[in-house]
């Protein structure tokens, strides 16, 4: 059995914007569908928001997105952050990590990505990793960027 995490990313009217930009960073195929396509009524309000889309590359990296009907509640606010022993810390129930073996490539995507964001951690050499940064975009969602260490036990 093969299982795969895919996060899926909620919003209110601006799936096909968010998806297009991840489209535009990632590359890849995008696949939108609206609440028309699937049969609603194209005059109903809402009926051109996104009930199912994706960015898929070849790389690897996949994501989903969909507005949520205007009757469900709203999503959570967007992370707050604060100074603490000269780090900024974010509190927000979850970040993407995206972890590559490229700084070139990583450097690229965060390129990308911090198009209209709000930088919370530069991208810079780690002591951890040769690039470490956090990022939240233009929608909301928080990014975590770096590139992978060999391990050693």
């Amino acid at each position: 059995m093969s299982v795969n995490a895919v996060t899926h990313l909620n919003f209110h009217g601006e799936a096909r914007e968010a998806l297009t930009f991840y489209h535009a960073v990632f590359g890849g195929d995008l696949a939108i569908a609206t609440y028309a396509d699937f049969g609603a009524p194209r005059e109903m309000p809402g009926a051109g928001n996104v009930v199912w889309g994706q960015v898929a590359a070849a790389s690897g990296f996949r994501i989903m997105a969909y507005d949520v009907p205007a009757a469900a509640p709203t999503a959570p606010a967007a992370p707050t952050t604060r100074r603490e022993h000269g780090m900024t810390l974010t509190q927000d129930r979850f970040f993407i990590s995206l972890r590559g073996e490229n700084a070139d490539e990583i450097a690229a995507l965060w390129a990308g990505l911090a198009e209209g964001a709000t930088i919370i951690e530069p991208i810079a050499p780690a002591q951890w990793a040769r690039l470490f940064g956090i990022l939240t975009d233009r929608f909301g969602v928080t990014w975590i960027l770096d590139v992978a260490v060999a391990q050693t036990n």
